[in-house]
C-alpha cells in the first residue's frame, strides 16, 4: 500500500513539473505533453511550416506514405515508421528525425538539406518534447493547404518592427543595422571584421553604385579629402551620377529577363525595346518610388496620368520569349500568360506561382484556382506580334507629326508597290505551266522575270522593275525622324475575357470560372475590378493588381524589394532565395533586420537612395572582406555577415572596366539604340543565316557601356558569356559567378582583350615616358592604388625582357604589359 502512495504521489509530483503522462493502450505507451501555449505557439509558427513544406508530401499524405513514416501528428511521429520512433524523448540528441535531417545516417528530405536555420528550429523541437498544437495539421497528398498557420509563415506575416537590439560593443554600431547585425555576432560568439581601408572601401563603392572603376584622379581626391563627412559627400556625388541609373537598371533587367529579341527559330528583334531599358535607367536615376515604379511597369497604360514613360514601362509585358510559329496557337498564348504571371509573381511578390498552373502547388500555400484568379489580370492581353504593340508615345504635337510621317511613308509605298504590281500583272498572264504557279510567291518573281527579258518584258521595263524593288526595300527601311515610338502592352479591348481553371494547365480542358483574385495565403481582400472598365483599349484589371502589389500594407512586396537591395551591396540577400520567399526558399538569416529595413523603407517614402545611404554608412557595410580563421570554422558561409564577401566584378563590369581602363570608355550620353559589339566570325558561323541580326556598329558606338549591348537570346556576346550573364529566357534573381578555363582565354587571347589593350598602351605613352612611369601609371588605373616600388621594378624588369629576350618593340612590349594588368586577379576582384 505504501509503495502505491508512494507511486501516486511521486507521478503527481512529475505531473506538477511538467513532464510527459505515459497512457497505456492497446497500441503500446504513448506520451503525452502537458498543454503549454507557448510551445504550442512555437510548434504553429516555426515548425508546422517546415513539416508541410518539407515533409508531408512524403509523410503527410492518406495514403503511399514512404517508410510507414507518417508525420501529420504527434502520435505518428513518436510512433515512427519502418525504422523504428522518428524521435526518442529519452535521448533526443538520437533521434531518428535528427539523424536525417543532418544528413548522418539518413538523408532527409532527399531533394536537398534544410538550412541551418530549419536544422537549428527542428532540433530545439525535438528536445522540447515534440509540442503540438490543439489544431488538426493538414495533409492532402503533401498539397500545401491555406490555413492559419501557413499565413503565419515568416514571409507572409505583415512587416514588424523590433526594436534596436541591446549589444556589449556599444562602440560599434553606427545605425541601428548594425545593432542588428552585432547581436547576431555576439550571441554566436563571433567579431565582426575590421574596417575596410580606405582604397578598398572607395573603390568598393563606386563599383557597387555606378558599376565603373575611380580614375587615378578621383582617387587622390578621396584620398586627400579629410573632412569627417568625406565618405557621405561621396556617397551622394555617385548617387546623382548618371552612371548610377546605367549600373542599377541592370541588376532589375536581370530580374525581368529583359532581352531584345523573341527567341526561338527566327529569334527576330523586338522592335524599340531598348525604350524600356532606357525607362529603367531613368527610374533609378530620377529615384522614382518605388510603388510608382510597380505601378507603371503593370498598369502604366491604365493610371490616373499617362505619360510616354508610363506606357513605355508596360514594354514588360513584351520582354518574354515569342513563338511566331507555334502549332498551338491557344497554348502558346496561356504559355505566354504563364510567363507574364510567373515573372511578375517572382519579380514583385517572391513567389513561384506558375508551379500552380497544372495543379495545386506542391510546396507552397497555392492552390490552383489562385493561379488562375491571378492570370486573371492578364488574359485579356494580346500575345506579342499581334497588332498594336507599338504605340506613339511623345506630346500631342510631337505624336501628331510622327503619325503624319508613317502616313507618307506608307503612301510612298503604296505608290511603288502599285507600279510593281502594274508590272507583274502585265507579264502573269503570258506565263505558263510550273512558271506561272511559281509566280503566285514573291520571292519568285524577279528570277522570272529576268529569265524573261526579251521574251515577255523588254530591257527597259525590267531595268524599271529592279529599281523600283530597290526602292520598296529602302523605304520599308525607313523611319520616321523623330523615332518616338515604345513598344507596349495591348488589350483585346475593354471588355475582359473569362478566366476558367484548366485542368492540368489544358486550354481545351474548362472547369470553374474565376474572377481575378489576390493570393489566398497574403490576403482576404477581395479585387474590386471594374464592371464596365474606363479605359478604351484595356478592361482595367491590372491597375487594381497593380495598386494591391504597390500599396504600403503589402509586406511582401516591400520585403522582397528590400531584400533584393541587400542582395546587391552585400553579394547576398537577407534571404538567400530572393525570388523563392516561399516554404522552400531560404528562410532569413536576419528576419527581424529585414522588416525593421522594410518598415524604415516605407516609411520613408519608398525612396531608394535614401535605403541606400542607411545600408553604406552603416560599418557592416564598412568591414573589410578579411577572413579570419576562427570564424570561418564557425560561419564558412558567412550566414552573419561578420565580414564583407569578397566578390568577382560582373561580365559587364569588367568589360566596362577595361574600356575604362584603356581610356577608351564611350560615356557621353546615356541611352538610345542598342550597339553591336564585334563577334568573331566563327561564333557567327554558328547561325543558320551567319550575321543575320546582329548589327554593325561604329567603334565608337562599340565603346559604350555593356548596359546598351544588344541582347539577342540566340546569339549572346561570348566575352559577357564567359563571365556568366544570365540567360534570358527566364528570370534570373542571382547570377551565377564561376570559375572556367575560358575566362583566362578570353581575358588573355581574345581579339577584344588585345585590341583594348593596344589603345591601353597608346593611352599610357601620352601620360608617362619613362618605363617605370608608365608602369606607375598602368597599374594605377587598373587597381586604382599607387603601386609598391617593389612592383614598379617588377614591371620594369618585364618591359625590359620582353625588349631583350624576346626582341620585341617597346611599343609592343607596353602592350603586352597593360594585357598582363588587365589579367590581374585584383583587377576583375572586389575586396
Amino acid at each position: 500500500m505504501k509503495r502505491q502512495l508512494l507511486f501516486v504521489g511521486l507521478l503527481f509530483a512529475l505531473l506538477g513539473a511538467g513532464f510527459a503522462l505515459v497512457e497505456i493502450h492497446a497500441g503500446g505507451a504513448t506520451p503525452k505533453t502537458s498543454h503549454d501555449p507557448e510551445k504550442e505557439k512555437f510548434f504553429e509558427k516555426e515548425v508546422k511550416p517546415i513539416l508541410q513544406a518539407n515533409c508531408f508530401r512524403c509523410h503527410g499524405a492518406e495514403s503511399k506514405i514512404k517508410g510507414k513514416l507518417r508525420l501529420t501528428s504527434r502520435d505518428d511521429v513518436l510512433k515512427g515508421g519502418a525504422s523504428g520512433p522518428a524521435v526518442s524523448l529519452k535521448t533526443p540528441d538520437k533521434s531518428l528525425i535528427l539523424d536525417a535531417i543532418n544528413y548522418r545516417d539518413l538523408e532527409m528530405p532527399p531533394k536537398g538539406k534544410l538550412s541551418q536555420s530549419q536544422i537549428d528550429i527542428l532540433t530545439k523541437w525535438v528536445k522540447m518534447g515534440v509540442p503540438w498544437s490543439s489544431s488538426k495539421v493538414k495533409a492532402t497528398h503533401g498539397v500545401p493547404v491555406v490555413d492559419d498557420a501557413a499565413k503565419n509563415f515568416w514571409a507572409f506575416r505583415p512587416v514588424s518592427r523590433s526594436p534596436k537590439p541591446e549589444v556589449k560593443d556599444t562602440a560599434w554600431v553606427k545605425n541601428p543595422i548594425d545593432a542588428f547585425i552585432l547581436a547576431k555576432l555576439e550571441a554566436a560568439g563571433l567579431k565582426p571584421a575590421p574596417p575596410a581601408d580606405r582604397g578598398a572601401l572607395l573603390r568598393r563603392v563606386y563599383y557597387d553604385l555606378i558599376g565603373l572603376p575611380p580614375t587615378p584622379e578621383e582617387v587622390d581626391a578621396f584620398m586627400k579629402d579629410d573632412r569627417p563627412d568625406a565618405y557621405g559627400r561621396l556617397l551622394d556625388r555617385l548617387l546623382a551620377s548618371p552612371h548610377y541609373g546605367e549600373h542599377w537598371a541592370r541588376h532589375w533587367l536581370d530580374v525581368v529577363r529583359y532581352a531584345e529579341t523573341n527567341s526561338f527559330e527566327r529569334d527576330s528583334a523586338k522592335p524599340f525595346i531598348w525604350r524600356y531599358r532606357d525607362y529603367v535607367i531613368r527610374a533609378f536615376n530620377e529615384d522614382k518610388t518605388y510603388n510608382q515604379f510597380i505601378r507603371e511597369q503593370i498598369a502604366g497604360d491604365e493610371l490616373d496620368q499617362i505619360t510616354p514613360d508610363t506606357l513605355i514601362a508596360t514594354g514588360y509585358y513584351r520582354l518574354g520569349i515569342w513563338d511566331d510559329e507555334a502549332p498551338d496557337k491557344l497554348l502558346a498564348f496561356y504559355d505566354d500568360l504563364e510567363d507574364i504571371a510567373n515573372t511578375t509573381g517572382q519579380a514583385f511578390l517572391g513567389l513561384t506561382v506558375g508551379c500552380a498552373r497544372c495543379h495545386d502547388h506542391k510546396i507552397d500555400p497555392f492552390p490552383q484556382k489562385d493561379y488562375y484568379r491571378f492570370l486573371a489580370f492578364f488574359h485579356n492581353i494580346r500575345r506579342y506580334g499581334d497588332k498594336g504593340d507599338l504605340r506613339p508615345i511623345g506630346s500631342p504635337e510631337e505624336i501628331k507629326k510622327l503619325q503624319s510621317e508613317i502616313a507618307a511613308i506608307k503612301k510612298r509605298l503604296s505608290e511603288t508597290e502599285k507600279q510593281i504590281a502594274e508590272i507583274e500583272d502585265a507579264v502573269k498572264p503570258k506565263l505558263a505551266g510550273g512558271e506561272r504557279d511559281d509566280f503566285n510567291f514573291d520571292q519568285n518573281r524577279p528570277l522570272i522575270l529576268k529569265k524573261n527579258v526579251g521574251k515577255l518584258i523588254d530591257a527597259d521595263e525590267f531595268a524599271k522593275y529592279e529599281a523600283l524593288q530597290k526602292q520598296r526595300e529602302k523605304i520599308r527601311r525607313e523611319q520616321p525622324s523623330a523615332m518616338n515610338r515604345a513598344l507596349c502592352v495591348g488589350e483585346f479591348g475593354n471588355v475582359a475575357k473569362e478566366t476558367f481553371v484548366l485542368a492540368r494547365g489544358n486550354p481545351q480542358a474548362k472547369g470553374d470560372k474565376v474572377e481575378p483574385g489576390f493570393p489566398t495565403v497574403l490576403t482576404d481582400a477581395k479585387a474590386n475590378v471594374p464592371k464596365e472598365s474606363p479605359f478604351p483599349h484595356s478592361a482595367g484589371r491590372r491597375r487594381v493588381l497593380a495598386d494591391w502589389i504597390a500599396d504600403s500594407n503589402n509586406s511582401l512586396s516591400y520585403r522582397v524589394w528590400v531584400n533584393r537591395i541587400w542582395q546587391w551591396h552585400f553579394g547576398r540577400g537577407i534571404v538567400r532565395s530572393s525570388s523563392n520567399f516561399g516554404y522552400m526558399g531560404n528562410p532569413p538569416t536576419h528576419p527581424e533586420l529585414l522588416d525593421w529595413l522594410t518598415s524604415e523603407f516605407i516609411a520613408g517614402g519608398m525612396k531608394l537612395r535614401d535605403l541606400h545611404r542607411l545600408i553604406m554608412l552603416s560599418n557592416t557595410y564598412q568591414m573589410s572582406a578579411r577572413a579570419d580563421d576562427a570564424a570561418l570554422a564557425k560561419d564558412p558561409e558567412n550566414d552573419h555577415f561578420w565580414r564583407f564577401n569578397m566578390r568577382r566584378l560582373s561580365a559587364e563590369e569588367i568589360r566596362d572596366s577595361i574600356l575604362a581602363a584603356s581610356g577608351n570608355l564611350n560615356l557621353k550620353a546615356v541611352g538610345g539604340p542598342s550597339v553591336f559589339p564585334v563577334i568573331p566570325k566563327e561564333v557567327l558561323a554558328g547561325q543558320s543565316v551567319p550575321g543575320n541580326g546582329w548589327g554593325a556598329s561604329t567603334p565608337e558606338e562599340r565603346a559604350r557601356r555593356s548596359v546598351y549591348v544588344h541582347i539577342k537570346r540566340s546569339l549572346a556576346v561570348p566575352f559577357l558569356v564567359n563571365f556568366d550573364v544570365p540567360d534570358t529566357d527566364a528570370p534570373c534573381p542571382v547570377r551565377f559567378t564561376t570559375t572556367q578555363p575560358t575566362q583566362a582565354l578570353g581575358l588573355l587571347n581574345s581579339e577584344f582583350l588585345n585590341e583594348q589593350a593596344k589603345i591601353f598602351a597608346d593611352h599610357v605613352r601620352k601620360g608617362a615616358t619613362t618605363p617605370a612611369d608608365q608602369v606607375k601609371l598602368t597599374l594605377r588605373r587598373t587597381t586604382q592604388r599607387t603601386p609598391t616600388q617593389a612592383e614598379i621594378d617588377r614591371g620594369v624588369r618585364f618591359l625590359s625582357d620582353m625588349q631583350e629576350r624576346h626582341s620585341l618593340s617597346a611599343d609592343e612590349a607596353l602592350r603586352r604589359f597593360c594585357l598582363l594588368a588587365l589579367n590581374l586577379n585584383e583587377f576583375v576582384f572586389l575586396d
